[in-house]
């Protein structure tokens, strides 16, 4: 027969218990977790009006929507997105911190840069790939050459006279820039800005050559009429913008071929059951016509990869970029 004392401390041993593995469900995202029950902030890892920013206002009204909570911008501007990418890869794995990323900051700065402490294959799990778009070659208004191929012939007549912007170093567009010099054997100068909007409000009033750009970003400044459009770095015309002619198809430069995507990322270990939640509704969002016009408006294709999908595409990407980085012997600054 059990005594008074033994009675309780076994129904208090039987309490612990289940409270331990209702802890461990709640805590991996088992059937106890309600998710998400509270707003979910997306890091933009650069400053409004820059691509990042852009496509994460689109966005965010229709996720809030769905997923019935808010959606935070916050915009962490820096290093070259590496700055908003370690918010992300350091906030709790809850679904609660969300990137929205890409190849810059996710694969290419972790290869020119060896002090950033995160690699982003490694400590980002993809969830949805949004879209895919290509960048854009601007000049100031004041530059003497009106396509690529003047460029390219000025940069010869004045070497290291000549010089471009971008979003920073070990972006996608440094990358861009540095191939670009790379393959048409040119020695023009890499001027690195915290994000595109920076950047471009340099080359708008001549303090800088010409700028590499996300078509998103660039829009604001095309519509001025103050830059001249040179090129898009595609081998051949984009649907988004077909007057404009493609880097692959100047002398020297064929088959040149670089474009932007961005996606959704968490920090690793976040539960699959979140992850799945939150690629559900994105996915169905990026169905959306609506969406999609206001997306290709900007400057993006939707997409719409799933997690899966996403990751073998980062797996590719990340070879490439290797492989450009080594040909090119592009580095960076510590």
């Amino acid at each position: 027969m059990n005594t008074p004392l033994n009675s309780t401390t076994g129904a208090i041993k039987s309490i612990a218990r289940h409270l331990a593995v209702i802890y461990f469900l709640v805590a991996t995202g088992g059937v106890f977790a309600a998710f998400p029950d509270k707003a979910i902030t997306i890091v933009a890892p650069y400053p409004p009006g820059g691509s990042s920013d852009i496509v994460a206002r689109l966005l965010s009204p229709m996720l809030a929507e769905k997923l019935r909570q808010p959606m935070v911008i916050e915009n962490a501007a820096g290093a070259g997105g590496s700055i908003g990418a370690l918010r992300v890869v350091r906030a709790q794995p809850d679904g609660y911190t969300l990137l929205l990323g890409s190849g810059s900051e996710v694969l290419v700065n972790k290869l020119v840069t060896s002090s950033v402490s995160y690699e982003g294959i490694r400590d980002l799990v993809p969830v949805v790939m949004i879209g895919t778009g290509p960048m854009v070659i601007l000049g100031k208004s004041q530059l003497p050459a009106s396509n690529m191929s003047e460029v390219l012939a000025l940069a010869r007549a004045k070497p290291g006279q000549l010089n471009y912007a971008s979003a920073g170093e070990g972006t996608i567009m440094h990358l861009a820039g540095e191939l670009t010099k790379m393959r048409a054997k040119v020695d023009i100068v890499h001027v690195p800005y915290r994000g595109s909007p920076p950047a471009l409000n340099d080359l708008m009033g001549g303090q800088v050559d010409m700028a590499i750009s996300t078509l998103s970003a660039a829009q604001a400044a095309i519509q001025t009429g103050k830059v001249k459009v040179l090129a898009v770095t595609s081998s051949k015309p984009s649907e988004l913008a077909k007057n404009v002619p493609p880097l692959g198809m100047v002398a020297g430069l064929e088959g040149f071929d670089i474009s932007v995507w961005f996606g959704l990322f968490v920090p690793a270990k976040t539960p699959q059951s979140i992850i799945k939640s939150i690629e559900q509704v994105a996915l169905e969002i990026l169905n959306d016509p609506t969406l999609k016009k206001r997306l290709a408006e900007q400057g993006v294709i939707a997409m719409g990869l799933s997690s899966d999908e996403f990751s073998k595409f980062l797996t590719v990407e990340l070879e490439k970029y290797q492989t450009i980085v080594k040909a090119a012997n592009i580095t960076t600054r510590p």
